[in-house]
């Protein structure tokens, strides 16, 4: 076997590794999160079967969780998460197990960048909040570009996703899945102006989701 080969063969284990860790965490935490923060999911038709930036807005630290029980155990995800969460002992260490990787946001992370970019070559969902941080009522964040720029690398759609912001306990949360979409500039490299459209008019659609939502 080539040494290619050899790496892509690797890559494939590591990915079903992971997925393993995906699914043992969802059986483990669903049953504690459905039963104090049940979720209702809107839109689960619109998920591609392939790869995708999955963009949803952010306002509670339990937002990841929310779209992982909306998407489904059916689903497994890798996701960007903030190098600090990485940095907790053992909390850390299973999230990565699982396909959570970290970024420091106060840098260029290339090699974050560059796992973001190799998991949606290799056909996974990608999550990532491209506002950075969560945003309250009445705040006004401007997105990052980190979700256009990987989605018109690699050619993966973007899917636009509502989370309910004013979470209910025991209560029903909603999360709404918005249709997957190609921003385009296929074959070239966009500009950062054209970057900064790409992810305002992203933002736009996950907003629009959320009308009459809350």
């Amino acid at each position: 076997m080539s040494t290619e080969l050899a790496a892509q063969e690797e890559s494939r284990r590591e990915d079903r590794r992971k997925d393993a860790w995906f699914h043992f965490l969802y059986a483990v935490l669903w049953p504690i999160l459905n039963f104090i923060h049940p979720v209702h999911a809107i839109g689960r038709e619109n998920i591609p079967d392939g790869p995708a930036v999955i963009c949803p807005n952010h306002s509670t630290i339990g937002d990841p969780f929310y779209v992982v029980f909306a998407f489904g155990r059916k689903y497994p995800m890798r996701a960007m998460a903030k190098i600090q969460i990485m940095r907790v002992p053992f909390v850390g260490w299973i999230l990565g197990k699982a396909g959570v990787f970290g970024v420091d946001r106060g840098h260029a992370d290339m090699k974050a960048v560059k796992t973001a970019l190799k998991c949606l070559k290799d056909g996974n969902k990608l999550l990532m909040f491209p506002e950075g941080t969560r945003v309250h009522d009445g705040e006004d964040v401007t997105a990052k570009t980190g979700a256009a720029m990987f989605a018109t690398r690699t050619g993966a759609p973007l899917l636009p996703v509502y989370i309910q912001r004013k979470k209910k306990v025991f209560g029903r949360n909603v999360v709404v899945i918005g249709k997957p979409y190609h921003p385009g500039y296929a074959g070239r490299k966009p500009t950062p102006d054209e970057l900064d459209a790409i992810v305002g008019d992203l933002m736009d659609r996950v907003h629009k989701l959320g009308e009459g939502r809350e």
